[in-house]
């Protein structure tokens, strides 16, 4: 019976184990800006992983890592949360840490609080949480501490290695000469002391049905009743044996995981089966494991020795990563005959289902592989070089046409199957049970990776840069007999029977057959239900008949496409994936789903595959939470802010930044967050993955931020805000203001005083202008007055000129009439009568009266002159006076004899003798000298 046991049991382990895993991430100390070795784990009510990393307690958000030093520059050996409180256990030193209105965690020491005591290098490595009470273990005692009363209980409990273990509200501990002791009302009883586990170590304590299941460090399983005090060991596997177990865990399921030193994890069930085991080569970042937790959302956190590591067992996907690259990019998949095949790049692999074992390509079969196919209970193989029949991990060649893309049987009963080529289609038959090369289909030569069989027994082959092609054959499909081209063509486009109905789709839109007809029609619905403002089709669509859907990857995720469960009309699933999935999934349009069992599928990647069940997917609540908000004091400098009350800022701390996350940590969920500031705007922001807001010099004013997520294809259920003040600049103070509008009116007034002021001159100089003006203009008409009078004064002096000029020429005409009648009567015999007459003439001659009548007119013409004359040279007599008026009017000598009635050389002796009297040279003229003065 042990035998066949053993038997039964070694293949259900080879059942249920799988090559793919959960989806791994591995943090280094680098990522965590820590140390290496992490002794403990746990989870705060506000869903953050709070780690006991040697110096330091690590917080993590879900996206950015927070590091607090040890208070006493201990290591952390033990970690738990209680509520709001996070208790913490290092060397000779134990308390809480509790966050504080600016989001840090602020240390308390509950140690110091003791009346007794520590024994001396006590070292706390375990914490246990009851009820009100808190359990600090060390390797001699338990510290019992009450949160409400502050009261302590210590427990002597000495033991080799230090495990304390809560077991449905009940604390369990390991005496290690003793046996197994329960803490009731503060007294240690013994309730397990069989010799099995006396002198061993027990790693776990758990609850299963009436038993307590024992976790012993050797990884031996037991069984133990309380009441009848029986121990049995329910562990059967050689998996087990030799390992040495340093920490446990049992998940929600009831599993149980062991932590082992120097072999990772092993998963088994609560009777001691082998579920599965990972290990550094499988994945972890190291294989001695520290601590062991669950989160609640069942992702398992393992402490290392270097690193941690996060697998998410509730992921509906599993992976298979080629760490060694001997796959290559898995461009087909099928599960046929309890095998696993991969086609890749490099060839075709296969290895048992359900099994450990590696992958083996399969001989003759290295190159590219292009397709996959079960007809006729036979796997067919689409090579680079032609097609393989495959049997087992055998293949062979039948059909040496390079390039077969794909394969479909032409009618029901599978006698003939179409093949697309790189260069047409060809045909593989069935003779005598066997299959072997048909022929190829003459008269076509253009690449048919995608092509349909209609129901008329044309052929639809679809090429995305040359469109549509009808084919119509003979009937023993060699030649083809008429070919008519369709111009619908677009990037990416791909065709495939669903529903009995033709789909045609690119990148762009798609298409639906008319029935009995050739014509193709945008396809609403589709068009509705994939090509979205948030994303389209970056694919081909990938057929899966068996569960009556057909898939394909957009830009949002991987979706498909079913019909409602109510009606025929069609519905989108989509399973949101992540930036880095999509990126490893290989050559665009090369993208690969495969349908393995039930619902679940296989989906290639660049280096290995991922297998998704869809019966897992669901719709998850999370919660976002701003951690931090901080204003920058200077270009480096920041301040934390109190996350609990609204916040007054100055305003010349008017750059706030705000740091939020979603603590979810799954691999394969990709987190969006979308934000407002309403105060500045109103309009959410589109959705991001930047878990972080800045803005900088805002104005004063009230303000709050909002922030909400999307985690796949879920809104967060909450959304976090926080409210925030900017004071006003004391120059936008009220007084401020008060004063603004007093110094307004002021220079308003002043203004109006100084424009009034500048008017008022502006019309004083106007008036002035003005009075200058019509100043101007009299002095301009007194002086136009002046030069009329002058000229009138210049007229009547040219006409007394005129007047004296002919007074003169008349004198001098007169006086030589008379000088000529005096000389012709001296001709004449001389007689007292013409002596008489002479004298007469003479006296007329010399006549005063007539220089007075000149002097007189001389002077009205120029009456300064005469003046002026005697001024300058008073010595001038009479006679000279008369000789220079008439050089002032010009006159000749020989006219200015017979004024004077004397000889011309007697008026040159007179201009001589006036010339010394005026002192002038030889040189200078008397008549100029006259004329200038």
């Amino acid at each position: 019976m042990r035998s066949l046991f053993l038997v039964v049991f070694i293949f259900c382990c080879n059942c249920v184990y799988s090559q793919a895993l959960p989806p791994i991430q591995n943090f280094t100390p680098l990522d965590y800006n820590g140390e290496n070795q992490n002794w403990g784990i746990t989870q705060g009510e506000d869903g953050h992983i709070y780690v006991a990393n040697n110096h330091n307690l690590l917080e993590y958000d879900g996206v950015r890592w927070n590091i607090y030093k040890s208070p006493n520059a201990s290591v952390f050996r033990s970690i738990d949360a209680k509520g709001s409180l996070l208790f913490t256990g290092q060397y000779l030193e134990f308390g809480f840490w509790e966050r504080d209105d600016f989001g840090n965690l602020n240390y308390t020491s509950i140690s110091k609080q003791l009346k007794e005591p520590m024994l001396e290098d006590e070292e706390f490595w375990n914490i246990v949480t009851v009820e009100d009470w808190v359990l600090f273990q060390s390797l001699d005692r338990i510290y019992s501490y009450n949160i409400q009363t502050k009261e302590f209980e210590i427990l002597e409990a000495e033991s080799n290695k230090a495990h304390i273990f809560k077991v449905e509200g009940t604390v369990y501990f390991q005496n290690q000469n003793e046996g197994i002791y329960r803490i009731r009302n503060g007294k240690p009883i013994l309730v397990v002391d069989d010799s099995t586990i006396k002198g061993r170590g027990v790693v776990g304590i758990y609850k299963t049905d009436d038993y307590l299941t024992l976790v012993l460090d050797d990884a031996q399983i037991l069984h133990v009743s309380e009441k009848e005090s029986v121990v049995s060991s329910i562990s059967a596997t050689n998996d087990l044996k030799g390992l040495n177990v340093y920490c446990t865990a049992q998940l929600k399921d009831g599993s149980l995981v062991l932590g082992t030193i120097s072999k990772g994890i092993f998963q088994i069930s609560s009777t001691g089966q082998l579920i599965r085991r990972i290990n550094q080569r499988k994945g972890l970042n190291n294989n001695t494991v520290l601590a062991v937790f669950q989160d609640v959302d069942d992702n398992l956190w393992l402490g290392l020795d270097n690193g941690l590591s996060i697998i998410n067992l509730n992921s509906p996907f599993n992976e298979y990563v080629d760490n060694l690259g001997r796959l290559g990019l898995v461009y087909t998949s099928k599960s046929f005959d309890n095998n696993l095949y991969l086609g890749t790049n490099q060839g075709l692999f296969v290895k048992p289902e359900n099994t450990e074992d590696d992958f083996k390509m399969i001989a003759g079969t290295d190159g590219q592989v292009w397709s996959l196919r079960a007809i006729d209970n036979i796997l067919f193989c689409g090579h680079n070089k032609g097609t393989f029949l495959i049997e087992n991990e055998n293949a062979r060649l039948i059909s040496k046409l390079p390039g077969t893309w794909d394969m479909k049987a032409i009618n029901e009963s599978a006698e003939v199957i179409l093949q697309g080529n790189y260069d047409g289609l060809s045909t593989l038959k069935k003779e005598n049970g066997n299959w072997i090369f048909g022929s190829k289909i003459s008269g076509f030569d253009i690449s048919s990776r995608f092509f349909e069989i209609l129901d008329d027994g044309k052929i639809l082959v679809n090429h995305e840069y040359k469109g549509l092609y009808e084919l119509t054959v003979d009937s023993t499909f060699r030649k083809v007999l008429h070919s008519e081209t369709h111009p619908i063509m677009g990037h990416g486009s791909s065709i495939l029977e669903y529903q009995n109905k033709l789909i045609y789709a690119s990148l762009d839109a798609a298409f639906r057959k008319e029935e009995d007809s050739l014509v193709f029609k945008p396809d609403t619905t589709l068009i509705r239900m994939l090509f979205t403002e948030e994303g389209g089709v970056t694919s081909a669509l990938i057929p899966d008949k068996k569960a009556n859907r057909f898939w394909c990857f957009t830009k949002k995720g991987l979706t498909y496409i079913v019909p409602s469960a109510f009606n025929s009309t069609l519905k989108a699933q989509t399973i949101p994936i992540p930036t880095f999935f999509r990126k490893s999934l290989g050559v665009l349009g090369f993208e690969n789903l495969t349908g393995i069992k039930d619902e679940k599928y296989l989906i290639g990647i660049s280096n290995g595959y991922v297998e998704l069940d869809v019966a897992k997917v669901k719709e998850s609540v999370h919660r976002i939470k701003i951690n931090q908000v901080s204003n920058r004091l200077g270009i480096e400098e920041t301040s934390r802010m109190s996350l609990s009350s609204t916040q007054l800022l100055p305003h010349n701390q008017n750059s706030v930044s705000f740091y939020y996350a979603v603590p979810q940590y799954d691999k394969f969920s990709e987190v969006f967050y979308q934000y407002r500031l309403l105060g500045l705007y109103d309009e959410w922001s589109p959705w991001g993955n930047l878990p972080e807001m800045s803005f900088n010099n805002l104005a004063y004013g009230t303000y709050e931020f909002q922030v909400r997520a999307k985690v796949g294809n879920s809104i967060s259920e909450n959304m976090a805000s926080y409210t925030f003040q900017i004071e006003r600049p004391w120059y936008w103070s009220r007084l401020a203001i008060i004063l603004y509008f007093i110094g307004l009116m002021v220079v308003l007034f002043g203004v109006h005083r100084l424009y009034k002021s500048y008017y008022s001159k502006k019309q004083k100089r106007i008036l002035n202008i003005e009075k200058k003006k019509s100043k101007r203009k009299k002095l301009k008409a007194e002086k136009e007055l002046i030069e009329v009078r002058n000229d009138k004064l210049k007229s009547e002096i040219e006409a007394k000129n005129r007047e004296l000029a002919v007074a003169t020429m008349s004198m001098i005409k007169k006086n030589e009439f008379l000088n000529a009648i005096k000389h012709e009567l001296t001709k004449i015999e001389s007689t007292a009568e013409i002596k008489s007459v002479i004298r007469t003439i003479d006296k007329s001659i010399t006549n005063e009266d007539d220089w007075k009548f000149f002097e007189k007119a001389f002077n009205n013409a120029d009456k300064e002159f005469l003046k002026k004359i005697r001024n300058i040279h008073p010595a001038l007599s009479p006679n000279d006076l008369k000789l220079c008026a008439y050089l002032r009017l010009n006159l000749t000598s020989k006219e200015i004899a017979p004024l004077l009635n004397i000889s011309v050389r007697s008026v040159e002796v007179k201009r001589y003798r006036l010339r010394k009297k005026l002192d002038l040279s030889h040189e200078s003229s008397l008549t100029k000298y006259i004329m200038e003065l």
